[in-house]
């Protein structure tokens, strides 16, 4: 299964081939090799009101996805241990895997976040990390949709909308300026609630590569290995930013 594209997705924006997904990913490489330099000589941008309205409409679309996972997953009576994709033009096998598409692409849509890091002078937050969970989420869920939309992935999609929405409303509030600053003192446990997403997800994915559950084994253990990846530097920055900055 996992070789065939999805008849039903694939003529879908941004799916039916790997060449617009990887000009948006050059694209996005470009911007960080060489945005730094072009702002170097340039006024850094406040951009509080795009800022604000930037992440609200993230909090939206957020809080839809997240419904929209949660609610077809209940009514397709999905099971959390095991659930293959349903291929059928069902109303509810479309309706998830519309949801899909929308969460992949929100994954070029959060692309912006290094465009206003970028405008602002905020060099120090362009890290590995950053770039690497951004552009790579790209690529993971262009395949997801285009071979796999639901099933398994239905729970790593609601799980991520559902971080996102705390993740991106933290963010709408710092974008208010300074006098915010004394109500984010939750921040690490935004930090905190990103790696216990992660666990979920690692524990999710690794259970059926043990058990016989009719989903592409290759999916669950990308799934798997790349998750533990984000585990390991997210686990890096907590040390750092928490732990060894406090110290």
């Amino acid at each position: 299964v996992f070789c065939f594209s999805d008849p039903r997705t694939d003529p879908w924006p941004l799916v039916y081939s790997p060449l617009p997904v990887t000009l948006v990913f050059i694209s996005y490489l470009f911007m960080v090799a060489l945005g730094p330099s072009c702002m170097r000589q340039r006024w850094r941008l406040e951009l509080r009101a795009p800022l604000l309205l930037y992440n609200l409409a993230m909090v939206a679309l957020s809080s839809y996805m997240f419904y929209e996972f949660l609610v077809t997953s209940v009514l397709a009576n999905y099971s959390y241990l095991c659930q293959p994709v349903d291929y059928s033009r069902s109303e509810l096998g479309m309706r998830m895997a519309r949801v899909c598409w929308w969460f992949f692409f929100s994954k070029v849509i959060e692309l912006l976040d290094m465009v206003f890091l970028i405008l602002r002078k905020k060099q120090e937050q362009v890290t590995f990390l950053h770039v690497y969970h951004h552009g790579s989420m790209l690529f993971n869920w262009w395949s997801g949709v285009k071979y796999v939309p639901g099933g398994q992935a239905f729970f790593v999609g609601m799980l991520n909308s559902f971080v996102h929405i705390f993740m991106y409303g933290y963010y709408a509030l710092a974008s208010l300026g300074p006098r915010m600053r004394r109500h984010l003192w939750w921040k690490r446990y935004l930090t905190i609630l990103q790696l216990c997403q992660f666990v979920a997800i690692a524990a999710h994915s690794s259970y059926n590569l043990f058990t016989e559950c009719p989903f592409p084994d290759g999916f669950n253990t990308a799934v798997f290995l790349y998750i533990l990846s984000l585990l390991a530097l997210f686990l890096r920055f907590y040390y750092r930013t928490y732990i060894r900055g406090k110290r």
